[in-house]
């Protein structure tokens, strides 16, 4: 086995683990702000009473459906630029909620949104470049 083989099989390896941590965090997120209601989701997140439920749901949704296409188009292998463009949604959510989270100064939360949209960017940089999978044929 080569050199380049062993790294595109450690990169391919890498980026699976960390599409797999990220959707269960991102699936277990969203699905607690897309199904929770406000009052026992405020007990949790505190900004969560000052912003509308709609924009809560969204997010939820958004994460849901984020995690979800961080796995499955490329485990099915069905259009998996869909995995890219799921890391990109989730790093973009991550990115708004810094600005959010500073307004509020609830800045100890800032690491986590950094952290995350830096492992969502890898997940998309990754998969486009440096171990992509192809669809079906």
């Amino acid at each position: 086995m080569t050199t380049t083989t062993k790294t595109s099989k450690a990169m391919h390896i890498s980026l699976w683990v960390v599409q797999a941590l990220l959707a269960a965090m991102f699936l277990m997120s969203g699905f607690m702000k897309a199904s929770m209601p406000v009052e026992k989701l405020s007990a949790m997140l505190p900004w969560a009473t000052s912003v509308p439920v709609a924009l809560i749901k969204f997010i939820g949704l958004s994460e849901l459906l984020g995690g979800l296409g961080l796995i499955l188009p490329s485990l099915l292998r069905f259009k998996p630029t869909l995995t890219i463009w799921a890391g990109l949604g989730l790093a973009t959510i991550m990115l708004l909620a810094i600005p959010f989270h500073i307004s509020r100064g609830e800045t100890p939360l800032i690491g986590m949104n950094a952290m995350f949209m830096i492992l969502s960017l890898f997940v998309a940089w990754g998969r486009s470049k440096k171990a992509p999978i192809l669809p079906k044929s």
